[in-house]
């Protein structure tokens, strides 16, 4: 872990895709904390629709006997895997507006990752769609999975990409 935490600005530039993690898990404390940071993302309806699930040994079986074979390696990169997922409400507006707060809220405890100076990466890999992946999740019938959080101890640094000036992106409309 680093020495003091990122600041906004640091974490949100170099906050990168991770692969490669030292050994152990991520404390079930920092977990607790990450968690409730990401909780703080905007959403509009207040009805805090995402879901986390931190993956036991049991679990993470399970998962990779539910998936492909040549796909089980890759679930175990990290010695953290969180399950991210949101619930869906009826109403076809506010599962939209849902699914963009729970995105938020995983893209928070990223940051929040990173700012302790874990490395992580947010997978969807396709054994969460499967009913026999999402059982061994425990995803009920109203909640859809947004993907895969691994955590983990940094074991190396990631080179971070250019990005298009804010010209490109960004529109000043009259």
């Amino acid at each position: 872990m680093s020495a003091a935490p990122l600041g906004l600005e640091e974490a949100l530039r170099t906050r990168r895709t991770h692969k490669a993690y030292g050994p152990g898990p991520v404390d079930p404390a920092v977990i607790g904390e990450l968690v409730e940071l990401a909780c703080w993302a905007p959403n509009h309806h207040l009805t805090e629709p995402w879901r986390f699930r931190v993956v036991g040994p049991l679990a993470l079986q399970a998962l990779k006997d539910a998936g492909p074979a040549d796909a089980a390696r890759k679930l175990d990169r990290a010695p953290t895997l969180i399950v991210a997922s949101v619930r869906v409400d009826p109403d076809p507006r506010v599962a939209e507006e849902d699914r963009d707060a729970a995105a938020a809220a995983v893209y928070g405890l990223l940051l929040a990752a990173h700012a302790r100076g874990l490395a992580g990466y947010w997978r969807t890999p396709a054994v969460l769609v499967d009913p026999a992946g999402r059982a061994a999740v425990g995803l009920p019938d109203d909640e859809v999975a947004l993907g895969l959080i691994h955590l983990g101890p940094r074991r190396q640094d990631v080179r971070t990409p250019e990005r298009r000036p804010v010209g490109d992106v960004l529109e000043f409309l009259a």
